[in-house]
C-alpha cells in the first residue's frame, strides 16, 4: 500500500501544503489548523520522511548517547535521565556501545556523517587521539567523565575520590581494621580515580591494614575472580572488609565470600560503588557509594541542549557530589536473607 503524502494530508485537512507542513513540524500555525492536520495525518497513517525533514530543518532531531557498556546498570540509569530530558525537547536518543578506546574513537569520528545533532560520551579511557577527534567534531559533545584541562568540552563528572573516602571511613567506623580494595583496570578513568581515593584514605589511616587487587574488568565475573584472590589469605593478609570499585564487582565479592564460607557482614563487610539497582536487590542489600548517576545524566543532557542552542557559550564543568547508602552488607549483626531498607544517605 503506497505511503500517504503531505499533499494528501493537506487535502483531507482542507489546508495548504505549506500550512500542513508547518503544523506537523511544530512551526507557527493556529491551534485549529494543527488539530485538523494531525487528525488527517492520523486517519491516513501519514509518517514524515525523516531524511527530508532533516534536510529541510538543517538538523536530525537525534542525539547520541555513547557508553562503554550498555548492560551496566549505572549507564542504564544515566541513559534514562538523558532520554527523559531530550525527549521532552523533541529529540530521539541513539545508543552506542564503546567498550574499547578504538570504539570510542570510531564513534566520535562518525559524528562527521551528520547522523545526530550532538552526543553525550562516557568513555572508559580518554586518549590523546580521542581528545583530538573531539576537538575536530562538527557537532556539540558533552563528556560524562574527565576531560583534559583546556579541552573546551562541557563535562559532567563524579567525585570518585571522595566517594571512596566515604566507603573507607564507614568501614573503619564499623570497626574494620584490614581492608582490601578490588579495583577494575587502572588504565581507565574510574579505575585510576578510585585507586587514588583508596590510597589517600589509607594514608590518612596508617593503622589500618590494606591490600589492592586489580580485577580485569568491572564485571561480576571479574570481581568474583579477584575476590577469591583477595580473600585467599595471600601473604598472610586476611581482610575483614572489601571495598569494591563498583556494584558489579561488589556482587562478585559477595559470591566469592559465599564460596569461601565467609559470613557477610560478620566475617567480612562489603561495599560497592554506583548505588545501582543491583545493590538494592542483593540478598543483604549492598552498601554502596551513590555517585549521582541520574543527576549526571540529567545535567549532561541539559548541557548538550544548551550547547546546541548556543554554540559559542563558555564550557561548563559540573561535579556531582557522592553520598553513602548503608545497607546490610557492611554492618555487623545484619546477616540475613532479606533485603534491608536503605538508610538516609550520609
Amino acid at each position: 500500500m503506497p505511503r500517504a503524502t503531505i499533499t494528501q494530508v493537506a487535502a483531507l485537512a482542507g489546508v495548504s501544503i505549506a500550512s500542513a507542513s508547518r503544523a506537523l513540524n511544530g512551526q507557527i500555525a493556529s491551534a485549529e489548523t494543527v488539530a485538523k492536520v494531525r487528525r488527517a495525518a492520523e486517519e491516513l497513517g501519514y509518517v514524515a520522511d525523516a531524511a527530508a525533514r532533516s534536510l529541510k530543518l538543517g538538523r536530525t532531531q537525534q542525539l547520541a548517547y555513547a557508553v562503554a557498556d550498555i548492560g551496566n546498570p549505572v549507564y542504564v540509569e544515566m541513559m534514562s535521565a538523558v532520554e527523559r530530558v531530550v525527549s521532552d525537547s523533541g529529540y530521539r536518543l541513539v545508543i552506542s556501545s564503546t567498550g574499547t578506546a578504538s570504539s570510542s574513537l570510531d564513534v566520535v569520528r562518525d559524528l562527521g556523517r551528520g547522523y545526530v545533532d550532538g552526543m553525550i560520551l562516557s568513555p572508559l579511557r580518554v586518549t590523546p587521539e580521542l581528545l583530538q577527534a573531539l576537538a575536530d567534531v562538527p557537532v556539540p559533545v558533552v563528556m560524562l567523565g574527565v576531560a583534559s584541562e583546556g579541552s573546551g568540552l562541557d563535562t559532567v563528572q563524579a567525585d570518585s575520590v571522595t566517594g571512596m573516602r566515604l566507603a573507607v571511613d564507614h568501614l573503619i567506623a564499623e570497626g574494620r581494621r584490614s581492608i582490601a580494595f578490588i579495583n577494575g583496570p587502572v588504565d581507565t578513568t574510574p579505575g585510576r580515580l578510585r585507586l587514588r581515593g583508596f590510597e589517600e584514605a589509607m594514608r590518612d589511616n596508617p593503622g589500618i591494614g590494606s591490600r589492592t587487587v586489580i580485577a580485569d574488568d568491572f564485571t561480576i565475573a571479574a570481581g568474583h575472580r579477584a575476590a577469591l584472590e583477595a580473600l585467599g589469605d595471600s601473604e598472610g593478609f586476611q581482610p575483614d572488609a572489601v571495598v569494591a570499585a563498583n556494584d558489579l564487582i561488589g556482587i562478585g565479592v559477595l559470591h566469592a565470600a559465599d564460596d569461601l564460607g565467609l559470613s557477610v557482614p560478620d566475617d567480612l563487610a562489603v561495599t560497592g560503588m554506583d548505588n545501582t539497582e543491583l545493590s538494592r536487590v542483593a540478598r543483604l542489600g549492598l552498601t554502596s557509594v551513590d555517585l549521582g548517576a541520574h543527576e549526571r545524566g540529567r545535567v549532561a543532557a541539559d548541557l548538550l541542549l544548551a550547547r546546541i542552542a548556543e554554540p559559542g557559550r563558555a564550557a561548563h564543568t559540573v561535579t556531582v557530589a557522592p553520598s553513602l547508602v548503608v545497607r546490610g552488607s557492611s554492618r555487623r549483626g545484619q546477616a540475613s536473607l532479606r533485603i534491608v531498607e536503605e538508610e538516609d544517605a550520609v
